[in-house]
């Protein structure tokens, strides 16, 4: 799905934010097996997360494109894992908070279920082996995950790897790929505010952050909504949409300076 979720989007943009049936219809298609119609690929789609509508005259609409970004929804993740491989470890435990309007409107927090926890992530984490042993299946954190995030903006700190590792676990349980949109704190702050550094611990300290614990979920997804909020303070005035803030973070300099002189 992740070639549907790409020239989706890339269509989006360039058609400010809509695309009629038929274009619509003719990018699906590419992607369409025996079993399945355009009509199936749109119900898919808004499983797996990712911000589609349909309006009423039959067009389609990218939610992003519309929504300002404050009144987005944004869930904000962290994962523990007992290894950095999809393939060969799990997820040990999940932590996420939903936001809206810079509050906390949801959260979900929980071990999940694993055999083998190596010493190294224990002394890393401070997660015992008993903590995981009556902790819910890996199916059944995942699905409760799925319904969490909902068609949210997945927000992660090195976004890439939580959500990496998410979207294959996601896959070998059937749940289908994650079609959420994704934001990188460290990509925004980088982009917001100087630092010396940006890894989250440092980040912690250097904000003023201070949540509890580091490398459990909980707090680092507290500690990653916090950067996240930081880096809204710093955005540029052209920044209006959620579609404009997930491109400003990942925009180049030279990006950015256009955009400013156009405004």
């Amino acid at each position: 799905m992740q070639k549907v979720y790409d020239e989706l989007t890339r269509a989006f943009r360039k058609n400010g934010g809509e695309l009629s049936a038929k274009r619509y219809s003719d990018i699906v298609i590419r992607h369409t097996t025996l079993f399945e119609d355009h009509n199936t690929i749109f119900i898919l789609l808004q499983a797996s997360g990712y911000p589609i509508s349909q309006s009423r005259d039959g067009s389609y609409r990218l939610e992003t494109f519309f929504t300002p970004y404050r009144e987005q929804r944004y869930c904000v993740i962290d994962i523990e894992t007992n290894g950095s491989k999809p393939g060969t470890s799990q997820v040990i435990e999940i932590g996420a908070v939903m936001i809206k309007n810079g509050e906390i409107i949801d959260r979900l927090e929980t071990f999940v279920e694993c055999a083998f926890l190596p010493e190294y992530i224990t002394k890393i984490t401070g997660i015992e082996p008993s903590d995981l042993i009556d902790a819910p299946t890996r199916r059944e954190a995942l699905v409760s995950l799925r319904e969490f995030m909902e068609d949210a903006i997945f927000v992660a700190h090195n976004v890439n790897f939580d959500y990496g590792f998410l979207n294959a676990s996601f896959n070998r349980f059937g749940l289908g790929d994650i079609g959420n949109p994704k934001l990188c704190t460290i990509d925004l702050a980088k982009r917001t505010f100087e630092s010396e550094r940006y890894g989250l611990a440092y980040l912690n300290e250097f904000l003023g952050i201070k949540t509890a614990t580091h490398h459990r979920a909980y707090s680092d997804a507290l500690s990653a909504f916090r950067v996240m909020e930081r880096g809204f303070e710093g955005l540029s005035a052209y920044v209006k949409t959620t579609d404009d803030l997930l491109m400003f973070s990942l925009s180049s300099k030279r990006e950015r300076r256009i955009r400013k002189s156009a405004e």
